[in-house]
């Protein structure tokens, strides 16, 4: 490496930010640690510390539902706090990440968007594995959606872990007067499966939030429950990183 000079920065480091790590002088932000002796060492145990300190816990949250129920700006609005309706069908799946505060803890949230497509379903359902929350989303102006997600909920109990926490959102509330699902119907349905419900438009953002970040409290609280004395719950929290196949997300 030519021209790269190392120093060790006494204040907080703009690269890792933490005191005393390493950054190269030339880099573009990118962390990067001495070439050898005991200064990189240093560097791996500051990095280390720094990310450790990141968030308490790592939820996967897995978002299913037919293609064009708008999934993808679901996420977006959560993560990015935007909306566009120029998306095209997913292809494969994505995901985006965000961080909460939940009852004085922090959530790194991994939120995956799906495909719909019956010809992405084999890619979809292996990343069901892992996830410690499911989101199924209709459209309130699309009674086939809604029908369909008795299908979905069999896919859940085919391919995800016992236990998985799941929630209900009908999505696109904003278009009230191309309304085909009754509130009271979906209301039913959430009841007879003992999982939660909201209505949501990710255009307007009505509800987005508070979704998410009620499925995030319900799994954290559920994880303190089921660890036993003494452990820790972020074990029982953070799967194995999913790996990440092509394709953008989009509409859903």
């Amino acid at each position: 490496m030519l021209g790269v000079a190392y120093k060790n920065v006494t204040s907080r480091c703009r690269c890792c930010d933490v005191t005393g790590a390493w950054r190269h002088s030339g880099g573009r932000g990118r962390r990067q640690a001495p070439p050898g002796g005991p200064g990189r060492s240093r560097w791996r145990r500051a990095v280390a510390g720094a990310m450790a300190k990141a968030y308490d816990h790592l939820f996967k949250l897995l978002l299913i539902g037919d293609s064009g129920v708008g999934k993808t700006c679901l996420v977006i609005r959560f993560a990015e706090d935007n909306f566009s309706s120029t998306y095209i069908s997913t292809i494969g799946i994505d995901f985006k990440i965000r961080t909460v505060d939940i009852d004085g803890k922090k959530i790194k949230l991994q939120v995956w968007d799906t495909a719909g497509q019956e010809r992405f379903k084999t890619i979809t359902t292996a990343y069901y594995r892992g996830a410690v929350g499911i989101v199924l989303v209709y459209d309130i102006t699309d009674e086939k959606s809604f029908e369909n997600i008795q299908n979905w909920m069999k896919s859940i109990k085919e391919n995800a872990s016992a236990g998985v926490e799941r929630l209900l959102l009908g999505n696109k509330c904003d278009m009230e007067g191309r309304r085909k699902v009754q509130r009271d119907a979906a209301e039913k349905l959430a009841r007879e499966h003992g999982i939660r419900f909201f209505e949501t438009s990710a255009k307007s953002s009505q509800n987005v939030e508070e979704a998410f970040r009620t499925l995030a409290r319900d799994i954290l609280h559920k994880s303190f429950r089921k660890a036993p004395p003494g452990s820790s719950s972020r074990a029982l929290l953070e799967p194995g990183p999913p790996r990440k196949a092509g394709g953008r997300c989009s509409l859903g």
